[in-house]
């Protein structure tokens, strides 16, 4: 494998858990209240879809240790719970 496709494959591989944290955040933003309180977000933009990045990644990264390769609808599953679990952290929507 070349480097160029190693990177294309980590890109592809990392790709749910990008478009998961924007999408997410970008909600927040647009729907305030809806997944969190109404309190205005401490968090900026970027730094809210970074750390949802991060744990998707990690999820998706664990879903293959546990499964033994990528795509299955399990680790896709746990990306999108984990996901949504973080965003209402950072939002603190216990506080609701």
């Amino acid at each position: 494998m070349t480097a160029l496709n190693l990177i294309n494959q980590l890109f592809n591989f990392v790709a749910p858990a990008a478009c998961v944290a924007l999408v997410l955040v970008l909600l927040a933003r647009i729907f305030p209240g809806f997944l969190g309180s109404k309190r205005p977000l401490t968090h900026t933009l970027w730094s809210q879809a970074a750390i949802i990045f991060i744990a998707g990644a990690v999820l998706l990264l664990t879903g293959l240790v546990l499964f033994g390769r990528d795509g299955k609808m399990a680790s896709y599953a746990l990306l999108a719970v984990g996901a949504a679990s973080c965003q209402w952290v950072l939002l603190r929507g216990w506080k609701g």
